[in-house]
């Protein structure tokens, strides 16, 4: 019996030596490991959390109801899609926002395939110029258009000092100062950038010998254009159409800013006013309904690629593409088209918001007119920089988003190392999806998701709203898809024979990462870190429903300043964003040696 159980246990053993001895040579398994459990909390948890504050009783609607608190209930859905308040709370908005979402996306798609058109394929003046300045609405906080709109547009509707037109001796329409119309306009110029870049890269993908081909045949630009050229940017045009209708859905400063003071609500608007006026169970239902909406729309770009396939945009060695000599008159209108585009969505808002801290009474344009007032402070009231309120939230932006990028970037690369070592496995598919899942929801419902699972005690896990622990937590975990994405692309390119050497060499697993695949990884690193820093600066859909009096962010300190009736310093405090974001971008292109508008230039 004893040389039985000795037999049987010498296997085990043996079996957990190859297992420790596995892990020590590939840690990937064990990075992964920890890597799906972490994920799985932070990212499938609070999906979870929030269905479950959509099926269960809250204290208040207990005692209501004369039930008891955390009882099953299905009386949230019923309030949102049947009860009499429906309309308000949800079917209303919902129109809205989809009204909203294809108007500006139709318009982002248009700016964006013509803009991208006139810099890649003509001569128009200031086309190397054009690729870098028609990005800059991207890198604008996204309430940056609409508070340079209010500031221009403004009526009497609301309070504080008048508009510019107002002060001029005109009275802007509602329509036009407020709702529909602005907020579609406003989302647009914002987001047409997207398009913009992605149909540059895919007009520069496209072999250029079908077009050389065409005009040996006779054909004329147009013909070319519509034959050749637009049906290959299919694929393109889907995955503009899905990025942009998805940033629409679910955001909040243009929508809470420009329809407030009329009563115009979306679903981003109508769940952050449910949040606040205690109505979790409500704010939970809306913020299923966002996130179906990006799970659709995920769906839908899987079908589109497995459907889309023939779309070869690369057939051969082609020559560089040719830029198309206009005529001196097509030149000088098409010029100035692309030129006003940019004046419009990106130097404009910012010379109007400029203006605003620079003129003590809005819209009277003479030089004893003109002061710093507002930014040092007159009559005792402190200025932009000696405003505490603004200090303190400077700092919190940088330390949050600083520290939300490093841990994003860190975490990018290990991802990318446990999902390319461990290629093929369960845990590899695993952490790909799960890891971009945070992509797909859109700010608010993630925000709520989050609120949700860290309002209250739950195990091990403390409280943490009201920290800054939290606001670092979610953006780490809504902005690793693009870390992760980019550490998956970079250890895709890295074999294994360089680790390999380090192990024959006797170098343990922290040596080798510090060694050998953190030098290889240098440049994936660096964006990794710098991309979710600018993103976390001039991030507020997914904040505003997080801070806290102690935890302001110069995004939400801005929003607070319009509450208030303080247009100057809130646009004031955007152009600090805007600012820094910028500076950032123009590090991200120095240290990588790369360029955010990729393959504009030549």
């Amino acid at each position: 019996m004893t040389t039985l159980v000795g037999a049987t246990r010498t296997p085990l053993r043996a079996r957990l030596r190859l297992f420790g001895s596995r892990l020590a040579c590939e840690p990937g398994h064990l990075i992964g490991v920890a890597l799906a459990i972490a994920l799985a909390y932070l990212v499938l948890a609070p999906m979870l959390a929030v269905l479950g504050s959509s099926t269960q009783l809250t204290r208040m609607d207990a005692a209501r109801l004369g039930g008891r608190h955390g009882d099953l209930t299905l009386a949230y859905f019923e309030r949102v899609f049947t009860s009499p308040m429906s309309d308000h709370i949800f079917w209303t908005p919902l129109a809205n926002t989809l009204s909203v979402a294809a108007m500006a996306t139709a318009l982002a798609v248009v700016f964006g395939v013509v803009l991208a058109a006139l810099v890649t394929s003509t001569n128009i003046w200031g086309r190397k110029a054009l690729g870098f300045l028609l990005i800059i609405p991207y890198m604008l906080p996204s309430q940056a258009i609409a508070t340079a709109w209010i500031t221009v547009f403004k009526n009497r509707r609301t309070a504080g000092p008048a508009g510019v037109l107002e002060a001029l001796g005109f009275s802007p329409p509602d329509w036009l100062a407020y709702g529909q119309f602005p907020i579609v306009i406003c989302l647009a110029l914002s987001y047409f950038p997207f398009a913009f870049l992605l149909f540059s890269n895919g007009l520069n993908k496209i072999d250029t010998q079908l077009e050389e081909a065409a005009v040996t045949l006779g054909a004329r630009t147009r013909t070319i254009w519509v034959r050749i050229l637009l049906p290959l940017l299919i694929p393109t045009t889907m995955s503009v159409l899905l990025l942009t209708v998805a940033r629409t859905l679910g955001t909040f400063a243009a929508p809470y800013v420009l329809g407030t003071p009329v009563g115009y609500t979306l679903l981003s608007t109508s769940l952050y006013s449910h949040l606040r006026s205690g109505a979790p169970g409500v704010a939970a239902v809306l913020a299923i309904v966002l996130a179906v909406f990006g799970i659709a729309m995920l769906a839908f770009d899987v079908w589109m690629v497995r459907n889309w396939q023939r779309f070869v945009t690369v057939g051969g060695k082609g020559d560089k593409r040719q830029r198309a000599k206009l005529r001196p008159m097509a030149r000088i209108t098409q010029t100035a088209l692309a030129w006003t585009v940019f004046l419009v969505a990106a130097l404009g808002p910012l010379l109007v918001m400029l203006q605003s801290t620079l003129l003590r009474e809005p819209g009277v344009f003479r030089l004893d007119n003109v002061s710093l007032a507002y930014w040092f402070g007159f009559a005792g009231q402190p200025g932009v920089f000696t405003s505490p309120e603004i200090f303190w939230a400077l700092f919190n932006s940088l330390t949050i988003a600083g520290t939300a990028a490093i841990i994003c970037g860190v975490l990018g690369l290990a991802v990318g190392y446990a999902v390319v070592r461990l290629q093929g496995s369960w845990l590899s598919g695993f952490l790909r999806q799960v890891s971009f899942l945070p992509y797909l929801m859109p700010g608010m419902a993630f925000a709520a998701a989050f609120l949700t699972l860290f309002a209250v005690r739950r195990g091990p896990i403390p409280a943490l709203y009201g920290s800054i622990s939290l606001l670092v937590l979610v953006m780490v975990v809504t902005y690793l898809p693009y870390a992760s994405r980019s550490g998956i692309s970079a250890m895709m390119q890295v074999g294994r024979e360089p680790e390999e050497a380090g192990v024959v060499l006797g170098a343990g697993f922290f040596a080798r990462m510090l060694r050998i695949i953190g030098p290889l990884q240098k440049t994936a690193l660096v964006t990794a870190i710098i991309l979710p820093f600018i993103s976390g600066m001039k991030e507020l859909s997914l904040v505003v429903m997080l801070v806290t009096p102690g935890t302001e962010m110069l995004t939400t300190q801005s929003l607070r300043f319009l509450d208030y009736g303080f247009t100057q310093l809130a646009n004031a405090t955007v152009l600090i964003i805007g600012i820094v974001v910028m500076l950032m971008v123009l590090l991200l292109q120095r240290v990588t040696k790369s360029n955010l508008a990729g393959g504009l230039g030549g």
